[in-house]
């Protein structure tokens, strides 16, 4: 205990900085704070009369409206098409893991291929293969590193694939898919499945030229709180259809899909909190205005990182997959009082979520995570820090 003690809160991934509630700011890669005209808005339907979303029935005519409200909010920011219902599931992105092959493969030889790029869709894959038949297009540099993404030829998705999955941000590598990709010719009848957990409601979606068939998203970092995943499916894939014999009922899209009939009682306030969300993004100029503040606080991290001269690093050279979530890098090298300076500064500042503590271990790379709830003038305040830190700290 006496030696912990000894150790500085910013190296054990502690948030609450010293510094000024008002100058703190969270680049933590999820959960993360929300919008703070969001975070206002809860703060004040407390006080409210009558219940609020925290104490009323899945099954009263006020929680009725405000899940009704939330998912014509979710289509007008997505512009989600009829065809697809949208789903408030449980689990996080993890029950998608097992959900999305149990749901499509009614049998395990079924047939699902799996592009690998980072942690997420390797740990979806890995999942999966508890369940069906999985081919993968695995996505390393000539260091084994996931730090690319794959030109999708037809020769590598098996024609009897049931869908194909990919994760379009890789929140631990740095990868994003600014775009989704469009299947060849003769693989684009393909549903394919994106797990859009750290990127969701950040970028226009094309669900039909993409071939959508399961959007899911858990809400901690985008759109909401942590506590239930937004599952957007497309209707011909579970209607009037089986899920596998191995699937829990609680996860099948079928029984448990409809939103006006649960078979779980669903996280209430969290989805009251999406649509609080999803209304702060529409009053905010959308989708399109989204994603141009999306790419302005990136360019504000990597413009420094770029003029650094090597100061600091970026593990993903090809710029058209840089995330704009998820900006990963190291400090000279990955110098170790370098790095835990770094870290005490910026958390003395306010400035926290850089080294939080994850299951994947150490890793050489930090990350500012820029996430909706971040602002183009807390981006830039960041990437100031960053460009004074090098000034104070470069050798002569």
């Amino acid at each position: 205990m006496a030696q912990n003690s000894k150790i500085h809160p910013a190296l054990t991934g502690c948030l609450n900085s010293t510094a000024p509630v008002e100058k703190r700011i969270n680049f933590s890669p999820g959960p993360t704070s929300l919008p703070k005209e969001v975070e206002k808005e809860i703060a004040e339907s407390f006080h409210k009369l009558g219940f609020t979303s925290l104490a009323i029935s899945h099954r009263s005519p006020q929680f009725e409206e405000i899940l009704e409200d939330t998912i014509t909010s979710i289509r007008e920011v997505l512009n989600v098409p009829d065809t697809y219902e949208v789903l408030f599931t449980h689990g996080g992105g993890h029950a998608q893991f097992a959900a999305v092959p149990l749901n499509l493969c009614v049998n395990p030889s079924d047939i699902a291929t799996y592009i690998v790029n980072g942690t997420w869709s390797q740990k979806g894959r890995d999942e999966a293969m508890k369940y069906c038949d999985v081919h993968t297009i695995e996505a390393k540099d000539e260091n084994g590193k996931f730090t690319v993404f794959p030109k999708l030829k037809e020769e590598d998705i098996h024609p009897e694939s049931k869908y194909v999955y990919l994760c379009s941000n890789e929140t631990v590598n740095g990868i994003e898919l600014h775009r989704l990709p469009k299947l060849p010719e003769n693989r684009k009848h393909i549903p394919l499945i994106v797990d859009a957990s750290s990127d969701a409601c950040t970028k226009p979606i094309d669900w039909e030229g993409a071939n959508i068939g399961v959007y899911f998203a858990c809400a901690s970092k985008n759109i909401g709180h942590p506590g239930v995943t937004m599952t957007i499916v497309r209707k011909d894939l579970f209607r009037g259809k089986e899920p596998s014999k191995l699937c829990p009922v609680v996860m099948s899209y079928k029984g448990d899909g409809r939103p006006e009939k649960p078979l779980n009682t669903p996280a209430t306030f969290n989805i009251e909190v999406i649509g609080m969300t999803m209304k702060w993004l529409l009053r905010n100029g959308g989708i399109d205005a989204c994603e141009k503040r999306s790419i302005n606080k990136a360019r504000a991290i990597y413009d420094v990182i770029e003029a650094s001269n090597g100061f600091y690093a970026t593990p993903i050279k090809d710029k058209n997959l840089r995330s704009r979530m998820n900006v990963p890098f190291n400090v000279m090298g990955g110098d170790e009082q370098m790095t835990n300076k770094f870290l005490i500064e910026s958390w003395e500042k306010g400035f926290v979520g850089f080294a939080t503590l994850t299951p994947f271990g150490t890793r050489e790379y930090l990350r500012a995570s820029l996430y909706n709830g971040v602002t183009e003038e807390e981006a830039q305040i960041l990437a100031n820090f960053m460009t004074n830190f090098i000034k104070q700290n470069s050798k002569k």
